[in-house]
């Protein structure tokens, strides 16, 4: 059985990302970082709920701190000015959310360590159809980035990004994640709030209307919702 790394942020997508990645036959390792985002403890949570449900081990999950990206800014996850309501947009109609060229710093995280675990899979649940808009949320970027992986590692690393939700809709990954058996009911999506998910953020909004289309009700409690 190959080893394949996954993302693991503790989000729906992510979590449907990582079951396409058993259902492909893989043996997981879960990766996830902090970056002082806003509910960074709820998705560490989630993370590590996660991963004791597909059985990960300890040592093939990891955590990786990038403080920087909150140091650097420019994000309203990372800021707390921002209200949980707000959805400003910013550089030529990027959402406020949008955290500078994070996925570029998660895979590399990714990369480095399939490269030490020898594992030639590596797993994103980005979606570029029906998302925010983020621009390295790309089958474009993903190519690239591809491509630097394997000009970057040791000659016999052979290193396939694969983002199995990328076209797909919310609705659709609300089905596929239940027709796999994902855990759904352990995600966490909320960007403001680590109690009860907010259910007026842009990520809460876009789950909604994913398990609204899909036919199902999301198994997560929200402010306010029965």
């Amino acid at each position: 059985m190959s080893l394949a790394v996954v993302s693991l942020s503790g989000g729906m997508d992510s979590c449907v990302a990582a079951s396409i990645a058993k259902r492909d036959g893989h043996e997981l390792a879960f990766l996830h970082a902090g970056y002082g985002q806003r509910t960074e403890g709820r998705e560490k949570l989630a993370f590590e709920q996660i991963a004791n449900y597909y059985g990960v081990p300890p040592e093939k999950r990891l955590v990786v701190p990038m403080q920087a990206l909150c140091m650097i800014g420019g994000s309203s996850l990372t800021g707390q000015a921002t209200p949980a309501g707000q959805h400003r947009l910013v550089r030529g109609g990027i959402p406020s959310t949008y955290v500078p060229f994070r996925n570029a710093h998660l895979l590399a995280a990714c990369v480095s360590w399939a490269e030490v675990l020898g594992a030639g899979d590596i797993y994103i649940g980005v979606v570029e159809q029906d998302s925010s808009g983020y621009p390295d949320c790309t089958s474009a970027f993903l190519t690239a980035f591809e491509r630097a992986a394997n000009e970057g590692t040791a000659p016999q690393t052979a290193i396939k990004l694969n983002a199995p939700v990328i076209n797909m809709t919310k609705a659709d990954i609300v089905r596929i994640g239940m027709g796999n058996g994902a855990p759904l009911h352990l995600t966490w999506s909320c960007y403001f709030s680590e109690a009860l998910a907010c259910g007026r953020c842009e990520s809460c909004i876009l789950r909604l209307r994913g398990f609204e289309r899909a036919g199902r009700k999301d198994p997560i409690a929200y402010e306010g919702r029965p």
